[in-house]
């Protein structure tokens, strides 16, 4: 006969094993701490699922961290900007970690060429943008699987968004809100002003971007991919990199599809 102690022990083996990953900031900190009192957790190698607890910078930085061995990421939101999080709670966590739906996001891979130095390799979720260091407006050419579709571009810069990383900066630059399942990048100019009016375009996700930058000494630029910045680059190349895959778990109702169709509806 099964004892009550020996159903609590199987059941448990069930659960997925979990690690924690938590902003720098008091309430990050204070919510780690009652759940490291509320459950068992493992280092992020040995774990099933990584807890995120702080704000998207946070839940960046951790899948930034994970892309050579990636884990799932539920976030629970203890920062500023929380658009990839869930609500934090900390009672029935596993319970909610059985019932959440999954996202997958692939990343965006730049090569930017500096004018001195190697090349430098970085990974980007949200967005590649390259902007202007000094008062000089940025001037820069656009080659899109190999055909030149912009000859000169000049304003503060362009960036190449994911549809995860559509409502952020490419958003506030003007781009559009794209649905992740929907496989199309977002070429945004930054302040354009020659041409005046072009206000970018939609790429297939499968797109090679090369931006060559004119006139680098006189018009210096940086190449941001995430959290990874190259200073005063002369060519950077941006395409998504298929062989990364991120997932990203939401509670029922409140994953990131549902958030990017509810952020098109706000006036």
């Amino acid at each position: 006969m099964m004892t009550a102690s020996t159903t609590t022990r199987r059941r448990s083996t069930e659960h997925p094993k979990i690690a924690f990953a938590a902003a720098s900031s008091d309430g990050a900190r204070q919510a780690l701490h009652e759940l490291r009192g509320r459950y068992a957790f493992v280092s992020e190698e040995e774990a099933d699922v990584i807890i995120v607890l702080g704000g998207d910078g946070t839940m960046l930085r951790t899948l930034h961290r994970r892309l050579q061995h990636p884990r799932p990421v539920y976030g629970m939101h203890r920062g500023s900007v929380g658009f990839l999080m869930n609500e934090y709670r900390a009672e029935n966590l596993l319970d909610r970690l059985s019932r959440a739906e999954p996202v997958q996001l692939r990343p965006l891979r730049m090569v930017a060429r500096p004018m001195a130095g190697e090349a430098v390799e970085a990974w980007a979720i949200n967005e590649v943008s390259v902007v202007r260091e000094t008062r000089e407006m940025a001037k820069l050419r656009v080659v899109v699987d190999g055909v030149c579709r912009l000859e000169e571009l000049m304003g503060d810069g362009i960036l190449l968004a994911t549809p995860a990383g559509s409502t952020a900066y490419n958003f506030s630059a003007g781009g559009p809100v794209i649905p992740v399942a929907a496989e199309i990048l977002a070429l945004t100019p930054i302040a354009p002003s020659r041409p005046r009016h072009w206000r970018g375009v939609l790429l297939p996700s499968s797109a090679s971007v090369e931006l060559e930058f004119l006139e680098v000494e006189k018009r210096p630029v940086s190449a941001v991919a995430d959290i990874t910045e190259v200073r005063d680059v002369r060519t950077v190349h941006i395409q998504e990199d298929a062989s990364a895959t991120l997932t990203l778990l939401f509670d029922p109702g409140h994953d990131l599809e549902e958030r990017i169709l509810r952020e098109q509806f706000i006036p």
